[in-house]
């Protein structure tokens, strides 16, 4: 094709996964998808490579090739036009049990011709607290209802139900998740006519990722990081770490996390789709942007993921907290090891964490990740009060939240001075309140409380969050929250979350 031919095409076929997401949010019935934004849609050849992704969340799409294949392999030429596969299963393609996904086969006549899958964060399936991450989990049976790849239909719409401590708001979103394929399907059957080189796209992402990787020096370089804890018992606040071995030759890279500390009892793994995820994050972001985020990008890449490492995590652990937390310290080694590749394309560290809140009462679950600091970027200060890295969500608007739960928000403002000091310097965190109008359970799975957000080039560390708890609000009895745990809250109490700030670049002037 033409190179104008060519963009026209992955503008076209980009706009569909756009239009899926458009109508998943509008749909949904969880302010958790309708306001959050934290869904995530694309479009799959027929052989079940990423052909295009809307700019969604990156955990997300970089792991949703691993769930449309396990669609292919347990259903394969049975499905028919109208069928979506459904599934959660992080041994199975999933990521954690929260994230639903749908797969839907895209028929031109009786010629298959693609896919198209969507992805949503469920605020509640069921597992031992509300929001179903719970922090105390240690295998995967007690985070919520796990779902192999099955075809959709009122049965397993039940059981979803069934299991969950919010069956209306379920029902919505899963109707949301299966019109917004049913858009994706209709629009890509009308544009996948015979003849439409759909191979181009992922033969010209594999074409543009192998010249950027050109550009950067041949070498190896390895980078670690860790992680805080793996759970709130005293057994489990201990670090891990993760270790990258980075390979750049000519047009390729090798990704190599050998040397990572194994899986250990808690949620606080990840299976090796996340990993993935995060490697094609970090390298997107390096290289360049506007290289296609399809399959074809990712073929000059090599993933070594030992299996039962934190990093991929086997069964029957719990893997809860592997997609929002492990994804972020996974991105963060990347980022370090291709900061000593290219020094003047990486910022400094994020806040590393999603600082996720789960707040459950009488028929109600909240759930939410705050944002932080951003790391300063080589000439730019970095941005503050931004979700970082693998999540692109939004926050909840403090109208919509009170207006949906028995939740106060008393303050919400930036964290002034908890950026990193830098020539560039680090973004601020946030600083939020929020004051519980009834009683309830709440859940905290939060990281950077004991490592510091790393500054690159001579710039400073970003500050630690802290989360607190005040007993009725009173500013007195203030104190000091674990960094995961599971508590009961009264009416009136107060839960204050410190989020970090970003990382500084550059030696201060």
């Amino acid at each position: 094709m033409d190179p104008a031919s060519l963009q026209v095409l992955i503008s076209r076929l980009t706009g569909i996964a756009d239009e899926m997401g458009a109508v998943l949010r509008r749909a949904a019935f969880s302010p958790n998808i309708k306001e959050r934004a934290d869904c995530s849609a694309a479009l799959f050849t027929a052989n079940g490579e990423l052909l295009v992704q809307a700019e969604h969340i990156p955990v997300h799409l970089g792991s949703m090739p691993a769930s449309v294949r396990a669609a292919i392999d347990a259903f394969g030429p049975s499905l028919r036009p109208g069928d979506q596969v459904v599934l959660n299963d992080p041994f199975e393609g999933g990521t954690h049990l929260n994230d639903i996904t749908l797969v839907a086969p895209c028929f031109d006549g009786e010629r298959l011709v693609g896919w198209a899958a969507n992805r949503a964060h469920h605020a509640d399936v069921g597992g031992m607290a509300p929001g179903s991450i719970p922090p105390e989990a240690t295998e995967i049976w007690q985070e919520g209802l796990r779902i192999p790849p099955v075809v959709l239909g009122p049965a397993v719409v039940s059981l979803l139900l069934a299991n969950s401590r919010t069956p209306d708001e379920r029902r919505g979103d899963l109707d949301a998740q299966a019109g917004a394929n049913a858009v994706g399907v209709a629009r890509l059957a009308a544009l996948a006519t015979p003849g439409a080189p759909l191979d181009e796209v992922l033969a010209y992402g594999e074409r543009r990722m192998r010249a950027a990787l050109s550009e950067l020096p041949d070498g190896r370089w390895t980078f670690e990081d860790m992680l805080d804890s793996t759970g709130p018992a005293p057994s489990q606040q201990h670090s891990s770490r993760i270790v990258l071995r980075l390979e750049l030759d000519g047009e390729s890279a090798r990704f190599d996390f050998t040397g990572t500390d194994p899986q250990r009892p808690g949620n606080v793994n990840a299976v090796e789709a996340v990993t993935v995820s995060a490697v094609a994050f970090a390298l997107r972001c390096v290289t360049d942007p506007t290289i296609p985020a399809n399959g074809g990008a990712m073929r000059p890449v090599k993933v070594v993921a030992p299996a039962g490492s934190v990093v991929a995590a086997t069964p029957p652990i719990a893997v809860g907290a592997g997609n929002v937390e492990v994804s972020q310290r996974v991105a963060d080694v990347c980022l370090g090891a291709l900061a000593m590749a290219a020094p003047s394309r990486v910022a400094a560290a994020g806040q590393g964490t999603m600082n996720n809140v789960l707040v459950g009462g009488s028929s109600w679950v909240y759930y939410e990740t705050v944002a932080g600091g951003q790391g300063g970027r080589p000439g730019r200060a970095g941005m503050s009060g931004v979700h970082t890295a693998m999540t692109n969500t939004l926050n909840t608007p403090n109208e919509a939240l009170e207006r949906a739960y028995p939740i106060r928000v008393r303050r919400y403002t930036l964290r002034r001075g908890s950026g990193g000091a830098g020539l560039a310097p680090g973004g601020e965190g946030i600083e939020r309140e929020l004051e519980m109008l009834e009683d309830c359970t709440v859940s905290l799975i939060t990281e950077r409380r004991v490592s510091q957000p790393w500054g690159l080039a001579g710039g400073g560390p970003g500050a630690v969050g802290e989360n607190w708890l005040l007993p009725g609000g009173d500013e007195s009895k203030a104190a000091g929250g674990s960094d995961k745990c599971t508590v009961r809250l009264r009416a009136g109490d107060v839960l204050r979350m410190l989020t970090p700030g970003g990382g500084g670049w550059g030696t201060p002037s």
